[in-house]
């Protein structure tokens, strides 16, 4: 039988359609090439922003009119899936199956039934999350590794604690586990997940162990596995502790890399997301990161036109920006989620102005952006080969280890593979490099 996969949304989804990808393997199943092909369609679905939800509805429209010419089962899944699970299937008949959050350890069950013809009525939930044992995709020599899920921050704007659940961590002995399998197939790059890595506590068996003890496991077994590279993603900056920061600083496998969302400039905008932290004690924080690991980069979320902002807000937010100097940002204006509180906050910015506001802070980041990468000229740098170059078939793609993109002259069989270069020119937003002998 054949299989095809959709996935939306950040890093964990994308991990955990891998883990669901091994469970059609582990029965023998192929991957077909689109959807037309297939015995079962899966897409795995983001419920962050608005956009993403629209754009999902779309694909499901899509399938399940495909769907009754070419008859596969449809299975949706992903935190939209969790959202609305109880008014998919009145919106969209076509679908199947409606897997949240805790049903996705019966997906297998539901590929049993699928394989033998058969049609569940319900589909059992856990109690709790429940850890894939790898999140490996086939073939890739870079992986994503879940170390712990959910969260309890509840920032006002966010719908993830109530799609994804309080925080619970994986343990230690799993997460070493799956660095051994990974190393041993040939995995050259981790990066570790979570809604926010920072509140890893694991007081079970091998602990107590928190997310520095957890770097500093994680760095020695990865070298000893073969791999030469750690990342991690997401911090929250309440979290970012001074062990953790010193644990990067001792240790050369974890990148040289901090995606630190800050969200916003504005103390008062902050205090209204419940993010816990002032711009003050941002800066501080970077400060003392960048102190302490010479070279390294940080980049960050910006969230334009929340609830009751000002343009002094935006303001506060342009001057942050102009004193953390991130490598490059993930900037987007405020769309209301269905649950939160910021939903019903008053204030509410016109969509015109979120748009004229978000559309200043791109420009500053961009020039940023560019201030940062001269600065990096002439300098060598670690990078992991991922691609062949779109523009020309004798470079290659790389990516450093500040998370910088760089193309050099190089053959395509070192894709997969570290090399040492040294950082000559920029053209947009990549490097281009020599190779250091």
């Amino acid at each position: 039988m054949r299989y095809f996969i959709e996935t939306y949304g950040c890093q964990m989804n994308k991990a955990e359609s891998s883990a669901l990808e091994a469970q059609f393997q582990d029965r023998l199943w192929t991957r077909a090439s689109d959807a037309g092909d297939a015995d079962v369609v899966l897409i795995n679905t983001c419920s962050v922003r608005i956009t993403a939800e629209n754009r999902a509805w779309g694909r499901i429209a899509h399938y399940s009119a495909l769907k009754r010419s070419r008859g596969f089962t449809l299975i949706v899944t992903g935190c939209m899936a969790e959202r609305l699970k109880d008014r998919m299937k009145e919106k969209a008949p076509g679908v199947d199956y409606v897997l949240g959050t805790f049903q996705k350890s019966a997906f297998g069950v539901v590929l049993d039934a699928v394989a033998s013809g058969r049609s569940l009525e319900v589909v059992e939930e856990t109690p709790a999350f429940v850890f894939a044992s790898s999140h490996r995709e086939p073939g890739s020599f870079s992986s994503f590794v879940p170390i712990m899920h959910g969260c309890d921050n509840f920032c006002s704007y966010c719908i993830v604690p109530y799609v994804r659940g309080r925080e619970i961590s994986r343990s230690p002995s799993d997460i070493v586990g799956e660095l051994r399998s990974l190393g041993a197939a040939g995995v050259r790059e981790v990066t570790l997940l979570g809604q926010n890595v920072n509140s890893y506590r694991w007081t079970g068996e091998g602990g107590p162990l928190d997310f520095a003890g957890l770097l500093r496991l994680v760095a020695s077994e990865a070298t000893g596995s073969g791999i030469g590279r750690v990342r991690f993603v997401s911090s929250h900056p309440k979290d970012l502790s001074p062990a953790t920061v010193h644990a990067i600083a001792d240790n050369e496998v974890l990148a040289r890399h901090v995606h630190l969302c800050v969200q916003h400039g504005s103390d008062r905008v902050l205090a209204a997301m419940n993010r816990k932290y002032t711009s003050g004690e941002y800066l501080e924080l970077a400060r003392s990161v960048r102190s302490s690991i010479p070279g390294i980069t940080l980049s960050t979320d910006i969230l334009i036109g929340f609830p009751g902002e000002t343009e002094d807000d935006v303001q506060a937010t342009l001057d942050l920006m102009g004193e953390a100097r991130f490598a490059y940002a993930f900037m987007y204006h405020y769309n209301p989620r269905e649950g939160t509180p910021a939903a019903s906050m008053p204030g509410r910015v016109p969509e015109a102005v979120k748009k004229e506001r978000l559309a200043r802070v791109i420009e500053l980041q961009r020039a940023i952006s560019r201030d940062v990468m001269r600065g990096m000229l002439g300098s060598e740098a670690s990078v992991l080969v991922e691609g062949p170059s779109k523009r020309k078939p004798t470079e290659v793609l790389a990516r450093t280890d500040q998370d910088m993109m760089v193309v050099f002259p190089a053959d395509a069989s070192r894709i997969g593979s570290f090399a040492r270069v040294r950082l000559d020119s920029v053209r947009g937003n990549t490097f281009k490099a020599e190779e250091v002998r």
